[in-house]
């Protein structure tokens, strides 16, 4: 959901830069501009300056254009990090016991594990991702539970099943997963 919004509004912001700034050049180029558009000709400025010097006198103005360029800059610079930071775990670092060390694809570990938990006993679907660093993986899993199933017992299944697995395969001494748990919809059961 979030790269599809990401996407969308970076689709949006430069779609909208484009075409201002293809209109500005058009318009410096020679093209005729509507009436209502801000630049006349080749020969218009982007701010005149009576635009530039409306507000120079007045107290406020200068901290509130710092304040909002500061809070752009800020969000600016927190959307750049929450595209970049990885959301994922690429990797896992095993311990072979002779020194050296083998990697596991952190996708692989996440399928099986996926999988594994999706055989538990009363669980309708399951969805596992790795996050953490590649010596210590932490495992994020969602588990959909049929309507008959107790959530404990189902918690400890998994726990003791998939995840003992997969923290013993990759021979990590331990395996910190966030388990969240909801319930299937399911349709209403004739009584007769």
């Amino acid at each position: 959901m979030l790269r599809t919004v990401n996407r969308v509004f970076l689709g949006l912001v430069g779609l909208i830069l484009l075409v201002l700034g293809g209109s500005v050049l058009a318009v410096g180029l020679g093209v005729s501009a509507p009436s209502w558009w801000i630049h006349d000709s080749e020969h218009d400025v982007l701010l005149s300056y009576a635009e530039r010097t409306r507000w120079r006198d007045d107290g406020w103005w200068w901290p509130v254009v710092i304040a909002a360029l500061a809070v752009l800059l800020l969000l600016a610079l927190w959307w750049l990090v929450a595209v970049l930071r990885r959301r994922r775990l690429a990797e896992v670092l095993v311990d072979t016991g002779d020194g050296e060390g083998a990697v596991l694809r952190g996708r692989a570990l996440e399928n099986v594990l996926t999988q594994e938990a999706a055989h538990v006993d009363g669980v309708d679907g399951a969805h596992a991702r790795l996050k953490g660093r590649r010596s210590a993986p932490e495992a994020h899993v969602r588990l959909a539970l049929e309507p008959h199933v107790d959530p404990g017992a189902a918690l400890n299944d998994f726990t003791a099943g998939a995840l003992t697995h997969a923290r013993t395969s990759a021979g990590l001494a331990s395996l910190p997963a966030e388990v969240r748990l909801r319930g299937v919809k399911h349709g209403a059961e004739r009584v007769s």
